[in-house]
């Protein structure tokens, strides 16, 4: 599963793809026409007090992927290719600048973020617009040789679409069944796909929320999540040498930490996943699993064999051991729970799986 970087041209979104898959630079051959795939650690202040809770000799964080997607501009619109990517990722995240410098241009001549989140969610919505169109072309023909009971069924949810998306919607803000969403599965709606919006804003803005709250005020029926990050500032603090000068200049700067890591953790959300964590003196580890994942299928998620050979999880909620200090602790505290195979895992919980195989 991977999170799509998205924007207009000049945004700042190679800068924030460094910034959250750590690379330090592109080579001067990048084509700005073609994708880039990394990998981004996920930033979880939950992780690291594990981590001093233990100090184990190895720490492994969990990790999402993430494309830079090519730039939308008025070529990559008109010949289509730049959906085609975009159909290809499971989220997205669309960068909006919101600072002004006279040395950067504008596509739009001028700065306003609102507009540009209206100009590209209007081209998204066109997509699948006109995916839906061509797909009624065919269920024509498909009427046409006998009408059965899938092809009415696709035609009513096609004309629901429709009709949301004449009004300028996103399909995400709709509510579907999951009957209705696998007989979609493999069909490119682009603005069925969760997003972020990460609002860019410039150093001398980061203390301010008043565009973001005037962001999230102005979408907040659209189903999309909004931060605010100014990219330049995040890369003067990713590029300082030690852990002591990065933290003395972010509480200097009034940050609590840096932004890019509540972004890894949105990039996370966006995707359906949460994640547990396995501790001990050897290892901390962070996995990742989908949302409303069973205690065994999350025990898949480290080996197959455990999933096969489940037997039990044993459990520790995070702000028991983090607030009592160690197991022993919450044992004796009555807070250490034994799941079966019906057990739903929560985002946070701290697992010990019990398999044979």
């Amino acid at each position: 599963m991977k999170v799509g970087i998205i924007g207009l041209p000049q945004t700042g979104k190679k800068k924030l793809f460094q910034l959250l898959t750590g690379m330090k630079s592109f080579h001067s051959g990048l084509d700005a026409s073609k994708s880039m795939t990394g990998v981004a650690e996920i930033f979880d202040p939950r992780f690291d007090v594990l981590a001093g809770l233990y100090n184990p000799v190895k720490t492994v964080r969990a990790r999402v992927n993430i494309d830079l997607l090519p730039r939308l501009e008025a070529a990559s619109i008109r010949e289509g290719d730049v959906f085609k990517d975009i159909a290809d990722v499971d989220a997205l995240c669309h960068v909006v600048r919101s600072f002004t410098n006279d040395a950067v241009y504008h596509v739009n001549g001028s700065v306003n973020a609102e507009r540009d989140v209206d100009t590209v969610n209007a081209e998204l919505i066109l997509h699948d617009l006109l995916f839906i169109e061509k797909r009624f072309e065919r269920l024509e023909k498909a009427k046409k040789k006998g009408m059965d009971e899938q092809v009415r069924r696709e035609g009513a949810l096609l004309g629901r679409f429709r009709e949301h998306l004449e009004m300028d919607l996103p399909l995400r803000m709709l509510e579907i069944d999951e009957d209705d969403r696998r007989l979609i599965a493999s069909y490119p709606f682009i603005t069925l796909k969760k997003m972020i919006i990460a609002l860019n804003v410039s150093e001398a803005d980061i203390s301010s929320s008043d565009a973001l709250t005037r962001m999230a005020e102005r979408y907040r029926d659209y189903a999309m999540e909004v931060m605010q990050i100014s990219a330049e500032l995040e890369s003067e603090i990713a590029a300082l040498e030690s852990e002591k000068e990065r933290g003395d200049f972010m509480r200097e700067a009034g940050i609590a930490e840096p932004a890019v890591n509540l972004l890894s953790r949105l990039c996370m959300r966006a995707l359906g996943l949460i994640s547990f964590f396995t501790v001990g003196d050897d290892e901390v580890r962070q996995w990742l699993i989908r949302t409303g994942s069973s205690a065994p299928e999350a025990a898949g998620a480290i080996h197959t064999d455990m999933q096969r050979g489940f037997i039990r999880a044993e459990v520790m909620k995070y702000p028991d051991l983090s607030g009592l200090k160690s197991e022993d602790a919450v044992k004796k505290a009555g807070r250490f729970h034994v799941m079966g195979r019906e057990y739903i895992v929560e985002d946070g919980d701290i697992i010990s799986f019990r398999f044979n195989v």
